[in-house]
């Protein structure tokens, strides 16, 4: 009931004013498991993406998020929670697991769920590292991999500022082929781990046209990952 209120009346809003280009849509499989991992660069992309993409979508999501005050605090939390929005506490390392325990849940559902490697949003506009704990869920799940590149969204909602840019430049949403990793599975866990999240940050970057920094962001370093996920 909500999803089908959402897409038929809430989403066709905010299409208008924030009018996102959406490339590669033929490449979004409809149907099954699929993980959606994205550069992060605006706390709007958790928005536009969902509006971009032709099926439900869940994050996981800041636990930050769903503490807001006031009415705008409550507004978030509803919504988020609504969407099926699952928290994560940073330096949680419980929380995390479990929140990625969710993930495959949804995943064995046929569902879709969306992570951003990096970590956390850029403040430069570069491309981070990415953590492997979409590694760790692509080998839990068996899913295929959609690799999406947001460009556009700092200028609409800047890393500090409190609202989004109502009618402001237009975002881009480019979905990329869906990527395969079964053929890694054989691999130790830690080296597959590493090795697919390296190609999906590779992958996104040749979409994006980010600059590559090749470290981790920083802002990132407390954010709680599964075990075995560090590397």
């Amino acid at each position: 009931m909500f999803y089908t209120f959402m897409s038929r009346v809430v989403a066709p809003i905010l299409r208008l004013i924030f009018r996102p280009r959406i490339e590669g849509a033929e490449n979004v499989p409809l149907y099954g498991p699929l993980i959606v991992a994205s550069n992060h660069l605006s706390f709007i992309d958790s928005f536009i993406i969902p509006l971009s993409l032709p099926r439900p979508l869940t994050y996981i999501a800041k636990a930050d998020y769903f503490e807001g005050r006031g009415l705008k605090g409550r507004f978030v939390r509803w919504f988020l929670t609504t969407l099926g929005h699952v928290p994560v506490k940073r330096g949680a390392q419980r929380a995390a697991m479990g929140a990625l325990e969710q993930a495959v849940e949804i995943l064995d559902n046929s569902g879709a769920f969306a992570i951003y490697p990096e970590g956390t949003r850029s403040h430069d506009g570069r491309l981070y590292r990415g953590r492997t704990g979409v590694g760790w869920l692509v080998l839990a799940s068996g899913a295929r991999v959609l690799p999406v590149a947001v460009t556009g969204t700092e200028k609409i909602q800047p890393l500090g500022a409190s609202r989004p840019r109502m009618f402001g430049p237009r975002p881009t949403v480019h979905f990329g082929p869906p990527m395969d990793f079964t053929h890694l599975r054989d691999l130790p866990p830690a080296k597959a781990r590493r090795l697919i999240t390296d190609e999906i940050i590779e992958t996104i970057q040749k979409q994006s046209g980010q600059e590559y920094a090749g470290t981790y962001n920083d802002r990132a370093n407390n954010t709680a990952k599964p075990p075995g996920t560090t590397t």
